[in-house]
């Protein structure tokens, strides 16, 4: 086994070496004062384009240019972000762990309610509770985040006046900068509990509320669909039935031999769902005025800000390769028969 998650450990450079080469090919489009943003630390620094292209070698061949933009990367040195006035190293420090901790309150539920629903359905196939689930799955799937999060608002913030869009409240985000608050991890509602402070934990996580039910809606009707596909074609295979001709109790059926061998393409969706969530859900972001790094990214991409788009895409590519890595080493844990391949 540690064979195996060594060989996969081992490919996650590689990979990554791979994807900034294609990002900085496609960043030869640009003109060498457009790409010049990516080696600046401070805005000032705008006015002497010409210096800071001399100094980074934007005139020398593409080779040599991205080895001297590989050695900023690898620094941490990936420009100045002008739609978030830092650089973009700090505004991602500064816009992730919002998106980080959105993900953790919607994925957990996600993952429960998408595969315990499932293998019900799957169970219960033509039942009432299958029917009510496909339904549920069937609406999910096909329902607009945008629709889902407007009507969310709509109902608990505009009439029953609970659950506010944005980060926190305007008490919260005086506490939150004040030099008496310590941010310990980043994630506001854990410091703010390390912190003591229960109040304003409860007001941060409140403002998670509606973007997370609308993410686990949406995402919970992908999963259950998989899920339940996956172990209907399970229970109608030759072991199944073997199992049950051995007199094995339906329970240990179901839970030790159909799910366990269902839970594959579960992973697969699992670990895209929780990648799609940690990038940044775009839209969801931007309904509920939250400042994660999806919506950054948008902005960012709007107003042409080489260093920030840059900046999110391979944050976005590091997670993906990371979250692929995972997946492969999960599979080896489901069927122990993928380690020998």
């Amino acid at each position: 086994m540690l064979k195996f998650i060594a060989k996969r450990l081992l490919f996650l450079p590689l990979v990554m070496l791979g994807v900034t080469m294609l990002l900085f090919g496609a960043l030869q489009f640009l003109s060498p004062a457009m790409r010049a943003s990516l080696y600046i630390h401070d805005p000032r620094q705008l006015s002497a384009l010409n210096e800071v292209i001399q100094k980074y070698g934007l005139n020398k061949p593409m080779p040599v240019q991205y080895w001297i933009w590989l050695k900023q990367v690898l620094h941490g040195n990936l420009g100045y972000s002008e739609t978030a006035k830092m650089p973009v190293s700090d505004a991602i420090r500064a816009f992730f762990p919002a998106t980080f901790e959105l993900t953790l309150v919607s994925f957990i539920p996600i993952l429960f309610f998408g595969i315990y629903f499932g293998t019900l359905s799957a169970v219960k196939k033509d039942k009432l509770l299958d029917q009510i689930t496909r339904i549920v799955a069937i609406t999910g799937y096909s329902l607009p985040s945008f629709v889902l999060g407007l009507f969310l608002l709509m109902i608990f913030y505009g009439h029953f006046q609970i659950f506010p869009p944005g980060r926190y409240s305007l008490d919260v985000d005086l506490l939150v900068h004040s030099a008496s608050f310590h941010h310990y991890t980043g994630l506001l509602t854990l410091d703010a509990l390390l912190n003591g402070d229960f109040a304003a934990a409860l007001d941060i996580f409140s403002h998670m509320v509606l973007p997370a039910i609308t993410l686990i809606y949406i995402s919970v009707a992908l999963l259950l669909r998989i899920t339940r596909s996956s172990m209907l074609e399970e229970l109608g295979k030759d072991y199944v039935r073997t199992a049950r001709a051995k007199g094995l109790p339906e329970s240990v059926v179901i839970k030790k031999h159909a799910r366990r061998n269902a839970l594959i393409p579960v992973v697969t969706l699992s670990s895209l769902l929780f990648i799609g969530l940690l990038s940044g859900v775009v839209i969801t972001e931007t309904i509920f005025d939250f400042p994660g790094i999806g919506r950054w990214s948008v902005i960012a991409a709007q107003q042409l800000d080489v260093p920030g788009v840059m900046g999110s895409t391979l944050l976005s590519a590091f997670l993906f390769v990371t979250a692929n890595m995972i997946s492969d080493i999960l599979y080896a844990f489901v069927d122990p028969r993928i380690r020998l391949r």
